[in-house]
């Protein structure tokens, strides 16, 4: 549910179909991922106190009913503390029905919070954050220009736990290319399973003309997998995590090439079989692809 008039495209979680979407900010702060093309098309801002105000009261007369909403655009954390809690105070007070907020958070806003003032944006009703971790391979993060470390992926993950909130993590298979697929596999692994989600999301990678990625695998600086080599990441990465407590697991967005749900580490053997069956199935699909198909 939007019905915001604001510049340039609107993204969210595919989890969040059925929410009403609250862009409180406009783009993203932080819009130097080279495999991004989300929000190249516009300046990012802070919006006014009063432009959210109006927006919230006109979901109040529009969606009375709303039970579920996610604050957009790509990382809603950015904002201060005082104005993300008013924002909050304002959401409960105009939906009745509400039981669930949520938002995207970059792993430098996540860090710049206060582990008090992330247990008091708990207590204001901010329930589940998305971080894309993308890679836990040092050197992958850095080329993709992702602006955190592995360590700092674990600390921002883990900071978001401990504050009694959910977390949704995504990881994107294919971001190393050929040269760091396994390296990108294991250390992936290694940083999932130091966070321990609630959820795991692994999402592939895909390569919009608009991106500088897409233009370093035009130059040749870049090597996109194939299908097969992809399924091959996935079992690599499912081989390698060691989740101590339940972790859902879903590697069903668009862009992937099969279809996994199940739960880590209880549904790891299942799906592990279910990977070495499409890999069978993908085994002469060996061209690199750019896997352009539409995700929202």
């Amino acid at each position: 549910m939007i019905f915001d008039t604001a510049e340039g495209m609107v993204f969210r979680p595919p989890s969040e179909a059925n929410s009403l979407i609250l862009r409180v900010t406009i783009g993203c702060s932080h819009n130097a991922c080279t495999f991004c093309a989300m929000y190249k098309d516009v300046a990012f801002r802070i919006r006014p106190p009063e432009e959210v105000s109006a927006l919230i009261r006109q979901a109040a007369r529009l969606y009375p009913q709303t039970r579920r909403v996610f604050l957009a655009d790509g990382n809603a954390l950015v904002l201060p503390q005082k104005q993300l809690l008013t924002i909050l105070h304002w959401l409960r007070e105009s939906l009745p029905k509400l039981s669930r907020v949520t938002c995207y958070g970059g792993p430098k806003d996540i860090l710049r919070k206060t582990p008090s003032e992330l247990r008091e944006l708990k207590a204001a009703g901010l329930q589940l954050i998305y971080l894309g971790i993308e890679s836990g391979d040092e050197e992958v993060l850095r080329r993709v220009g992702k602006g955190a470390t592995a360590n700092e992926m674990i600390t921002a993950g883990r900071k978001v736990l401990d504050a009694g909130m959910k977390l949704s993590a995504m990881v994107i298979l294919g971001l190393g290319g050929k040269e760091l697929s396994r390296v990108h596999a294991a250390h992936t692994a290694q940083v999932v399973s130091a966070i321990n989600p609630t959820m795991l999301s692994a999402l592939t990678l895909m390569l919009p003309e608009e991106t500088a990625l897409r233009a370093e695998a035009e130059q040749g600086n870049f090597a996109p997998l194939s299908p097969y080599e992809l399924l091959q990441e996935l079992k690599w990465l499912l081989e390698n995590t060691r989740m101590s407590e339940p972790s859902i697991f879903r590697s069903n967005h668009i862009s992937n090439l099969v279809a996994l749900a199940g739960s880590l580490p209880a549904d790891k053997d299942r799906l592990l079989e279910e990977v070495r069956q499409a890999l069978e199935r993908f085994r002469n699909e060996t061209t690199p692809t750019y896997n352009e198909r539409e995700t929202f």
